[in-house]
């Protein structure tokens, strides 16, 4: 499930002056009033949300639109950040004033093809905090092995299911590039290494739909919550 948002800065910010943790704080800031969710901040794993680039990617000038998508496997996620919004009219990224023009829930389209919209990101080595890289490790069949993994265990915890996919993940991709993007946290800055990719092609089926919807709206590989791995429907 998906909600996006149209909004007007009310001053001139350049686009890198909001960070992906501005967004995330701004949807836990939503949340603290939820008593589904308002916690959701302080468990540990699995968060399952995620949210697209805000958009389109430029600098934010007054009277002009920019829009973000939050995205949610689960529908109370999505109906509390809805009813939150809908009691406010302006809300802060950073310290930037934003005012709220319209706020939509979206339907999701059936499609049998993926393009990531936010990077890609999956751990090489969890312990020492080592990002993979094509760049220094181009080695597909290790990338789609972790995403699928990756991606049943966060399936399974959210169903507590014991689903397994037969199949490879996808059935056909196509590498667009591999980014780096810097993040902002408590004064300090770190690089996060992920990959873009256009045609992830998959066969939907009777017993596999609910698992490429689950993927769609909680995205793909690592850090979904901070924007990262977002996911849309392919032509």
């Amino acid at each position: 499930m998906r909600l996006m948002i149209v909004f007007e800065p009310k001053e001139y910010v350049k686009y890198s002056d909001i960070d992906k943790y501005d967004v995330q704080g701004f949807i836990y800031s939503l949340l603290k009033n939820s008593s589904l969710f308002n916690n959701l901040h302080d468990i540990v794993g699995f968060k399952f949300f995620n949210f697209s680039n805000i958009f389109p990617i430029s600098d934010f000038e007054k009277n002009t639109l920019k829009k973000l998508i939050i995205s949610s496997p689960n529908p109370d996620f999505i109906r509390s950040l809805y009813d939150e919004l809908n009691k406010i009219s302006t809300f802060r990224l950073n310290k930037y004033k934003m005012e709220i023009l319209k706020i939509k829930v979206l339907r999701n389209k059936k499609s049998s093809k993926f393009i990531s919209s936010t990077p890609i990101v999956l751990f090489e080595d969890n312990e020492n905090n080592r990002y993979y890289s094509f760049k220094q490790n181009p080695n597909f069949d290790f990338f789609f092995n972790r995403l699928k993994d990756n991606a049943i265990k966060k399936y399974n915890a959210f169903y507590d299911d014991d689903f397994e996919l037969e199949s490879d993940l996808f059935s056909g991709f196509e590498l667009v590039r591999e980014v780096s993007v810097r993040v902002k946290k408590d004064g300090n800055s770190f690089i996060i290494i992920g990959s873009l990719w256009k045609n992830l092609e998959f066969e939907l089926t009777n017993q596999n739909k609910d698992f490429y919807n689950f993927l769609f709206d909680n995205g793909l590989g690592e850090k979904n919550s901070l924007g990262f791995g977002f996911l849309n429907s392919g032509k």
